[in-house]
């Protein structure tokens, strides 16, 4: 065993890591800085694909490389009497050891300095990357998956939910903590409440009006909804719709709802916002005020509700987390040749396999697909016996509408989160629109098809419209492949 005197003679950086802590901080040190030399690089350029390689190299790291560097000044303090001791000694003198002390002092702030800043930087920017929110916090795989089917795949997700400015991140970043809480004790609610159910939406003016704004004019636009029968043929249909979206001072759903002096405010009965008793409309232009009020709402009631002013995300409830009902995703996997059409009863037997309740993502995986083949097994033998290449490839197209949709550990299932765009596969604009909102005058919210768009085709076969367009014969060759 070394006596004090040999120890006393080792140099004074080394009495500096004579303490078991000291010993214990250099090498987490170490392993932070080697670690860095090996995946940072990689990574330093841009957003890691992985969640979980993000997390080390961003998180895990910086955490072992500042516990090593406070367990160092630990480890000297509890041994700052065998260094008063060397000291003593004259073993070197006292300005040479404080000289030293200081420069491995002044060094490791230094590096703490350039390595802490940039890491935490990058630990902030990977924490708002989607693959962080998403793959990440596993309860926001719903919202993930309809993400990346979004239109807005490439926008992240604090361009939306942070609103501008310190105030705006710092907000963020609380309702962050409370949700990895919430993530880490497993007490999130399921299905996790939407933004704007919770309260919680940054409004539409900070976020989605840097892109769009709705005194924008708009104009008209063209729709075209094609669906498809439950027949063997899976017979095709057309509707062509004629949007008047309006905007500026044209009128339509935009200048409808909130061109110049237009401003109104509505109470809603539920969380979501899908029954509003009371909606008030002025027009500070005309100076005409009137109240809405359906037939079953109290007034006393009414005036309990909270009430909101009406802005986009009212009716763009679901512009980037849009998730699908089973027929209508069918009905779009068919259009974009995504699914075979000329397969016999593919829309009918996919719908019934996607509504089946299946207990995990799991057994759906395994069952879906194999049913589906197994459909054409036994009806159609001959069709499978030179076809099974695409009823396979149907079978994975269907597993992947029902991944993107359906997440019954989380009990996300069809129509937990309705979508208020139009009003096909929920009330949607209804909402408001149902000829029952009456004003004391006596006028009430129309239910006019015509204020919104112009049917040009209703379920037709072959519209005349798309032939004079001429897209027909291009949905013809989509129909053919």
């Amino acid at each position: 065993m070394s006596s004090i005197n040999d120890t006393i003679k080792r140099p004074a950086w080394f009495l500096m890591t004579q303490h078991w802590l000291s010993r214990l901080g250099v090498a987490l040190l170490a392993t932070a800085v080697i670690s860095w030399l090996f995946v940072l690089p990689q990574h330093i350029r841009g957003h890691v694909d992985n969640p979980y390689v993000g997390i080390v190299v961003f998180l895990v790291l910086p955490v072992i490389f500042f516990a090593g560097l406070l367990l160092i000044p630990v480890g000297v303090y509890l041994s700052k009497r065998q260094i008063r001791r060397g000291l003593a000694q004259g073993t070197f003198d006292r300005k040479t050891a404080l000289q030293r002390i200081a420069w491995f002092f002044g060094g490791t702030t230094l590096l703490n300095i350039l390595i802490g800043t940039q890491v935490t930087y990058r630990a902030v920017k990977h924490m708002e990357t989607p693959q962080f929110c998403g793959g990440t916090c596993h309860t926001m795989n719903p919202e993930l998956a309809a993400y990346e089917n979004s239109p807005h795949s490439r926008v992240e997700c604090v361009e939306c939910h942070v609103a501008p400015g310190a105030a705006g991140w710092l907000s963020s970043k609380t309702s962050g903590i409370r949700q990895l809480v919430e993530t880490v004790l497993r007490t999130s609610p399921r299905p996790i409440p939407s933004a704007l159910e919770s309260n919680r939406l940054v409004p539409a003016r900070e976020t989605c009006e840097t892109c769009h704004w709705p005194q924008k004019f708009g104009g008209v636009r063209l729709r075209v909804f094609s669906k498809y029968a439950d027949d063997e043929v899976n017979t095709r249909s057309e509707t062509v719709l004629l949007m008047l979206v309006g905007g500026s001072r044209i009128s339509g759903i935009h200048g409808a709802h909130l061109g110049p002096g237009v401003h109104i405010r509505f109470a809603a009965a539920d969380a979501k916002r899908q029954t509003i008793p009371w909606i008030e409309y002025r027009n500070s232009n005309t100076g005409q005020v009137r109240a809405f009020v359906t037939p079953d709402a109290p007034p006393d009631s009414v005036k309990a509700l909270p009430q909101f002013d009406m802005e986009c995300v009212d009716c763009h409830n679901r512009p980037t987390h849009a998730f699908e009902l089973p027929e209508r995703a069918m009905d779009r996997a068919l259009a974009l040749g995504d699914i075979p059409v000329t397969l016999p009863y593919v829309k009918k037997k996919s719908v019934e396999l996607l509504k089946v309740d299946y207990a995990t993502s799991t057994e759906a995986a395994s069952k879906l697909p194999t049913a589906l083949v197994g459909f054409y097994q036994q009806n159609y033998p001959d069709l499978y016996g030179h076809r099974s290449e695409d009823i396979h490839r149907a079978g994975r197209a269907v597993l992947a509408i029902y991944k993107r949709n359906i997440f019954p550990d989380l009990k996300v299932t069809w129509g937990t989160y309705p979508n208020n765009l139009g009003h096909m596969d929920s009330p949607g604009c209804f909402r408001c629109h149902d000829g029952s909102h009456t004003a004391a005058d006596g006028k009430t919210i129309a239910q006019d098809c015509n204020s919104c768009h112009e049917s040009l085709a209703m379920d037709e076969a072959s519209p005349e419209i798309l032939k004079t367009l001429g897209i027909s014969e291009r949905i013809s060759k989509l129909q053919k492949q």
